[in-house]
């Protein structure tokens, strides 16, 4: 593991995929889309490899950041491998407040710069609707859900305004609680195998791509 320490110099954590990134420079693999993201994006490739692999796709997401440090490594883990597209999925650990209280107007504008980003680069940027979450298995204290589903709302009118592919998982995965229906779910937050399937069926129909 990991000391405080190490992670406290490296805060973005840009050592967690400088060897991954460097194979696959060199591996001349054709590069779809990389998913850039926290755990939910993580956790993805372990539960459908063959998604994955199948499409060209990629996955460069870590467990528990927040916008701030996804926009940090965000040249390095994303535009250094010249992709297709991006699909972005990130909000939710901010509004858990998991490196300090932030306002949905700062996480939007963290998302608008690295979308700036990638139209500076030419690179097509996909962005994702946070998932559904009623409660935070590691911050019980945060009463949040109308944030998840204003972001959203701010998000989806990013994109409209900018012509950007709106990816919508929120209305296919919340249950009447407005929160993650549990048989798509392991805990309130994450996805298991049924929710990532889901989502698989909702992005390629949002990317057009035949299954």
């Amino acid at each position: 593991m990991l000391s405080n320490s190490l992670l406290a110099q490296d805060w973005p954590q840009l050592f967690y995929y400088q060897e991954a990134n460097k194979l696959l420079k060199t591996s001349e693999k054709p590069i779809e889309a990389v998913f850039f993201g926290d755990s939910i994006t993580e956790g993805w490739p372990q539960f459908n490899t063959s998604f994955f692999d199948s499409n060209n796709f990629f996955g460069r997401g870590i467990g528990g950041q927040t916008t701030p440090q996804l926009l940090l490594r965000f040249r390095q883990d994303v535009l250094g491998l010249r992709p297709k597209k991006i699909i972005l999925l990130a909000g939710i650990n901010d509004i858990a407040e998991n490196t300090g209280p932030i306002s949905l107007k700062a996480i939007i504008s963290n998302i608008k710069g690295m979308t700036e980003m990638a139209k500076a680069n030419e690179v097509e940027m996909v962005l994702c609707a946070v998932l559904p979450a009623n409660s935070f298995p590691w911050r019980h204290s945060i009463i949040h859900t109308h944030k998840v589903i204003k972001l959203n709302q701010m998000i989806k009118a990013y994109a409209q305004e900018n012509n950007l592919i709106y990816v919508d998982y929120y209305t296919p995965m919340v249950d009447d609680e407005q929160g993650l229906i549990s048989t798509l779910g392991y805990d309130t937050v994450n996805p298991n195998k049924a929710g990532y399937a889901l989502m698989e069926e909702v992005l390629l129909k949002s990317l057009q791509i035949n299954e």
